[in-house]
C-alpha cells in the first residue's frame, strides 16, 4: 500500500499526502492512529460517521491547505447528523472565504478520541545524518516552548526512552496535580514504529504526528501529516 500511494502522489506531481492518506500509511506499520475516512459529499460524510460512531469530527482535505484550523477547516465534537451536516456546510462556507482558489477534495471524518497528555513525533531529513526522529510536547506547546528531543534513525529503544525523559515537560507525563499519567511504553512503542517507517521510507520527508494523546491506557494520533521529497 505505502508504494501505491507514493506512487499515486508521484503521478499526480504531489508532494504532500492527505491526512487520509498519511494515517493510512501509518496505520499500515503498527503506528496507533484514529481511523480517518474521505467523505466528498455531505451524505457520504454522514454514512461514514454512522460506521465510526459519533462524536465526530470533521477536516477539510486539500493539497493547497497545510493549515487547516487557519481557515476554519475543521469541526470537533460532532454529536449527531443534523450537527455533522451543518459542519460539513459551516466548513465549506469559512474555507471558501478563507481560501477561494483552493481545491478541495473533500472532507476527512473520524471519530472523536478521549483526550489525553498532548505530544507531537515527527521526523524530518537532515542532509548530513539522513532521517531525525524528534519527541515533544504537541499541541500549541511545540511552538511555544520548543520542549523537543531529536534522535538519528535508527532508534534503539534506549533512546527512545531517553527522548522521552529528556523534555522538560517530562512531569507532565508523569502526571501532575492530579492528571493521570501517560503509558509511556506506548510512546516509546510509537517512537521505535516510527523509527522504522523513516528507514523503510526515504521517500518521507517530513513527517509530523500532532497531537498524539498519550493517556493512562496508550496513545493515539488524532492528526498527521507527510510531506514526500522532491521527486526532481
Amino acid at each position: 500500500m505505502t508504494a501505491d500511494v507514493i506512487a499515486a502522489a508521484r503521478a499526480e506531481q504531489r508532494t504532500l499526502l492527505s491526512e487520509v492518506e498519511a494515517k493510512g500509511l501509518l496505520a499500515e506499520a503498527g503506528v496507533s492512529v484514529t481511523e480517518t475516512r474521505l467523505a466528498a459529499s455531505a451524505d457520504e460524510a454522514a454514512s461514514h460517521a454512522g460506521e465510526l460512531g459519533y462524536p465526530v469530527a470533521l477536516k477539510v482535505v486539500s493539497d493547497a491547505i497545510t493549515h487547516k484550523t487557519d481557515v476554519g477547516g475543521v469541526e470537533l465534537g460532532i454529536a449527531d447528523e443534523s450537527g455533522l451536516r451543518a459542519a460539513w456546510d459551516a466548513i465549506h462556507e469559512r474555507v471558501s472565504a478563507a481560501a477561494p482558489n483552493a481545491d478541495l477534495q473533500g472532507l476527512s471524518v473520524q471519530p472523536m478520541a478521549e483526550p489525553g497528555a498532548e505530544v507531537i513525533l515527527g521526523v524530518t531529513q537532515d542532509q548530513q545524518f539522513g532521517p531525525v526522529l524528534m519527541f515533544g510536547l504537541g499541541g500549541v506547546f511545540v511552538e511555544v516552548l520548543k520542549d523537543v528531543a531529536f534522535r538519528i534513525v535508527p532508534l534503539e529503544p534506549r533512546d527512545a526512552s531517553e527522548m522521552i525523559r529528556e523534555i522538560q515537560g517530562f512531569p507532565i507525563l508523569e502526571g501532575v496535580r492530579g492528571q493521570p499519567a501517560a503509558n509511556l511504553e506506548a510512546i516509546e512503542s510509537m517512537l521505535m514504529q516510527l523509527s522504522e517507517f523513516a528507514e523503510a521510507n526515504p521517500e518521507v520527508a517530513e513527517l509530523d504526528l500532532n497531537p498524539v494523546f498519550a493517556r493512562p491506557d496508550g496513545a493515539v494520533a488524532v492528526d498527521a501529516r507527510i510531506l514526500l521529497t522532491s521527486s526532481d
